[in-house]
This record gives structure tokens, sequence and C-alpha cells, in this order.
């Protein structure tokens, strides 16, 4: 278990629904996902990486809800920036994603 943290911490994160237009596997890894992220109205659409190419293919989460950390430092990935981190639950086999609900609009904050 991670230490206590204050309420002000959790405040500074910024959790959005976000719907996945594309994804892709980039030939320069074999642990990266790329996905295009529909951040809503406010934000846009985001270039995100994520280390679950092991587990799941493009295909698997193409038009699907997730939850997403919108305001993380962009990290540089091969010749672009991963803008935002998503959210998924750590088991011993493999992370599993949390798919939302369709209807749920893109950017809508998570609390």
């Amino acid at each position: 278990m991670k230490n206590n943290i204050q309420y002000s911490d959790f405040e500074k994160l910024d959790i959005r629904v976000g719907r996945v237009i594309s994804a892709t596997a980039p030939e320069w890894s074999s642990k990266l996902l790329r996905m295009e992220v529909d951040l809503g109205e406010e934000i846009g659409n985001r270039i995100l990486f994520s280390g679950i190419r092991k587990w799941y293919i493009p295909e698997d989460v193409v038009g699907m809800n997730m939850q997403f950390i919108v305001n993380m430092e962009p990290k540089k990935m091969g010749e672009e920036e991963s803008q935002g981190m998503l959210i998924m639950v750590d088991t011993e086999e493999k992370p599993v994603l949390i798919f939302l609900p369709d209807e749920l609009k893109a950017g809508q904050m998570i609390r």
C-alpha cells in the first residue's frame, strides 16, 4: 500500500472519459499501443501511448470509452509524445482495461 495523500493531492488529477478513435501498434516498440483519444470539446483529441501491447491489440480498444489522466507532463515516445495516461487495473496475469458505458460523453470529468 502507498502512503496516504491529502484530498488536495487527488484534486490535482484531471481524469476524463476518453473515447479511443484509433489505435495502432508502432513498429518501433514491442510494448506500446498508440491511441488517438477524443477527450471532448474542451481538450480535443490527444495521442496517448500505453504499455499494453503484450495483452491487447488495437481492435480491443478502438471505439471504447476509458478513463485517462489528461494533465500529466507529456512524455516522449518514439517520434511523438504521450499526452496523458490510461488508468487500468494491475493483476498478476495482465493489466485489465476498465471500459466505461457508451452513453458517457468524451471529456466528462471523473472524480
